[in-house]
């Protein structure tokens, strides 16, 4: 596959729209870390048009590392290769096929997806996209994960379709965002996924926030696939760097349960609950994982002095903030499985969220958000454990955000 894609990049260096314009590939050092590689140090390449600016023919993201702990397998590698296809695009509304190989962090991927966009107007936080997918996947090596338990060693065809809408209401913006995974190597299983987020501001600081998940797995569906109270799916865990391997998060911080990633069905004060059942004494105990979940988030944001001083500021606030809210999170396994619990999980509290978000040419999130939260209150807390005391999480990522 990598072979095949190098090839292709080959070929792409030629004239692009009847044009003869050249081909630029533009290096950068890279330098990140994690308990199996170590530092691992690297090369990031961008390969365009020039003059594109990420919206041309020929777009390469490439990347190559060496761990200098010299693991198993200390070299790793990302190339990804994208088209758009002329005859389905126009300004803002984009088709592209895009083809993919990868191979780090002890997991490897390969394949191709397709891509349609639609953006009525100028504004890219308003937009329509659909997405299919066919892909080759396999975790090489557990050692890199963080929980063990969470993860097949099997060999996945994963074929896939997507569709997400964001646009805006009466009330204000909202995301509708829809996937379905089906896995057709060895034990056939499908894994459906929705989520749709409402905003409801009252002004620049006051508001409301409201997410609703609902999730199934059918039976034999991989263990990174299934879905917990607290926290993301394992598999989504490799969309970003910071949570691909443990040790980017010091894994003592993980192995705790006071450290939140944020996903699924987000009842973040189970966490702690959640984490005990991932780790276990020789292989022993059973991850707490459903085959179905549906929850509900609600955040309410309420004034706080800093969130008003960056405010007056429009420069910085168009890329930073500090808010400050009260959170309350239900739900529940729809019972597909007879494994399934029947019980209603539910928390509230309070916190603050700092977002540090710069978005790239389609309007869509780049950055982070760290978080500070009281889940003061569980309608089913640890044996012994009063439900109204005094809890704290950290997390990474926003519970509710577009």
């Amino acid at each position: 596959m990598t072979i095949f894609l190098l090839a292709i990049l080959f070929f792409w260096s030629g004239p692009a729209n009847g044009q003869s314009r050249g081909y630029e590939l533009l290096p950068s050092p890279d330098l990140w870390y994690n308990d199996v590689d170590g530092i691992r140090v690297g090369l990031n390449v961008k390969g365009q048009v020039p003059g594109s600016f990420d919206d041309g023919p020929h777009r390469l993201n490439a990347g190559f590392w060496v761990g200098l702990w010299f693991p198993d397998n200390p070299v790793s590698y990302y190339i990804s290769l994208t088209e758009p296809v002329k005859a389905w695009s126009d300004f803002g509304s984009e088709a592209s096929v895009e083809l993919l190989s990868s191979i780090r962090t002890g997991y490897q991927k390969h394949g191709v997806t397709l891509k349609k966009r639609w953006q009525p107007g100028f504004d890219e936080r308003q937009f329509y996209s659909f997405t299919l997918h066919q892909h080759y996947e396999n975790r090489m090596d557990v050692e890199y994960t963080a929980f063990p338990a969470l993860w097949s060693e099997d060999d996945k065809w994963i074929s896939g379709a997507s569709f997400e809408i964001q646009r805006s209401n009466q009330v204000g913006r909202y995301n509708l965002n829809t996937n379905i995974n089906t896995q057709l190597l060895n034990d056939f299983y499908a894994v459906w996924t929705t989520t749709a987020i409402q905003n409801l501001p009252i002004n620049d600081i006051w508001g409301g926030r409201i997410r609703l998940f609902g999730g199934i797995a059918s039976a034999d569906t991989a263990p990174e696939y299934l879905f917990s109270r607290s926290t993301l799916p394992a598999i989504n865990t490799l969309e970003s760097g910071v949570t691909r391997a443990k040790g980017t998060i010091p894994d003592p911080w993980m192995q705790s349960g006071d450290f939140h990633l944020s996903g699924g069905a987000n009842i973040r004060g189970y966490m702690n609950q959640d984490v005990s059942s991932f780790t276990s004494d020789e292989g022993e105990s059973v991850p707490f994982l459903q085959n179905s979940m549906i929850s509900a988030n609600l955040e309410f944001d309420y004034w706080n002095p800093f969130q008003s001083l960056i405010k007056k500021s429009s420069m910085i606030s168009d890329f930073l903030s500090l808010r400050s809210y009260l959170f309350f999170d239900t739900g529940k396994s729809l019972q597909i499985e007879s494994g399934d619990s029947d019980e209603l999980f539910s928390d509230a509290g309070t916190g603050i969220a700092l977002s540090f978000n710069i978005p790239n040419n389609f309007g869509k999130p780049r950055g982070f958000v760290l978080r500070y939260e009281l889940p003061l209150w569980l309608s089913h807390p640890e044996p012994g454990e009063d439900e109204f005391t005094f809890r704290q999480i950290v997390g990474f990522g926003a519970v509710i955000s577009f």
